[in-house]
């Protein structure tokens, strides 16, 4: 059911509050997805979190290709908090609204972290190439200096191009209607509001989004067609498999984020429909950022490890401060003992 915009006194002479449309118009629905999204919300805080922290304190996780890592799984936690918790209070309360401003750092943030994230899975690309195809100056190669470069560039490129589209974005005029068809403030669906011809807008939105999504990925592709035609000439068969499991987690998640992200802005717009673009950008909003971790994480011995001597040193943490605290009431009641017995002492 479309919201009437003149609800509001503010969209009297042009859109200043936007609403987000439902998902479903039955309750039992909307309860048990906000159920779903909720538990994968909490599961990708947490992972990212862990996965963060885990590289943070481990000093044999201070490599290139886990510093790469710990990138991702801030931006991961920034990507999920920047969509989730508004789509969450929106199934579960009345509060659709959102306004101008909201919708336009909503948006901002949401194309900042997912352009870093594209420009930062190209560079862990380039790292497992450096790694496998010349591992004896992967070292010098692969220096702190040029991982901390590149991952300021793929920040940088991120925050230009947020800025960029949500100022061409929000230059329009919106006239009515107000209601976005769509769980967060993302491009498409609101282009569709904007007042006038937009043609030229979606096409300049497209270019941009064919290459900022297009480029890395035919950077990832270069990268592991040098890897395969490496892994290809090493003669045994132990180097072929360990060289290829160093890539897989990094394939799986590439392929998990850009095929869905893919289909949603480089296919043409006549296949485009609001319940498939919906699902889709559950999935690379929610679904993606749950499984990045347990990717990560299990199909890596060294996280795994990382992850294990963490939560041993917070078990072993906080079992050691009761018996700190126990030892100190121990001195002390033993010198209150001793302060009685002299004193018994003196007195004898």
């Amino acid at each position: 059911m479309s919201l009437n915009c003149s609800l509001w006194p503010e969209n009297s002479l042009s859109v200043k509050r936007f609403s987000f449309s439902r998902f479903s118009q039955a309750a039992e629905p909307r309860v048990l997805l906000f159920t779903v999204i909720l538990l994968m919300f909490l599961a990708s805080l947490t992972g990212n979190a862990l996965i963060a922290f885990a590289i943070r304190t481990s000093a044999a996780l201070h490599t290139p290709m886990y510093f790469f890592l710990a990138n991702l799984s801030l931006l991961e936690i920034g990507y999920t908090c920047s969509v989730l918790p508004k789509m969450l209070q929106s199934l579960v309360s009345e509060a659709r609204a959102i306004s101008r401003e909201g919708c336009a750092t909503q948006m901002f943030f949401f194309t900042l972290f997912g352009i870093t994230e594209c420009c930062l899975l190209a560079a862990m690309a380039f790292d497992r190439y450096v790694a496998i195809c010349s591992p004896l100056h992967y070292a010098t190669r692969m220096s702190r200096g040029l991982c901390v470069h590149l991952a300021m560039v793929s920040w940088g490129v991120g925050c230009v191009v947020g800025l960029g589209q949500t100022n061409y974005i929000f230059s329009l005029d919106f006239c009515g209607p107000c209601e976005i068809d769509h769980f967060f403030c993302d491009l498409p669906p609101l282009l569709a509001l904007a007042c006038g011809d937009t043609s030229h807008n979606e096409v300049a939105v497209f270019v941009v989004a064919v290459l900022c999504i297009s480029s890395p990925f035919v950077l990832i592709l270069a990268s592991y067609a040098r890897i395969l035609a490496a892994v290809l000439l090493t003669p045994s068969p132990e180097g072929r498999h360990k060289a290829l499991s160093t890539c897989s987690s990094h394939l799986l998640v590439v392929t998990l984020f850009y095929g869905s992200g893919s289909l949603t802005y480089l296919r043409p717009k006549a296949s485009h429909s609001p319940g498939s673009d919906k699902l889709l950008a559950l999935f690379y909003t929610a679904v993606t950022s749950t499984l990045n971790p347990i990717i990560y994480s299990l199909r890596n011995k060294d996280v795994k490890a990382a992850l294990r001597r963490t939560g041993q040193r917070e078990v072993l943490t906080h079992g050691q401060k009761p018996r700190a605290m126990q030892r100190c009431t121990l001195e002390k009641y033993s010198t209150k003992e001793r302060k009685k017995e002299e004193t018994v002492h003196f007195h004898l």
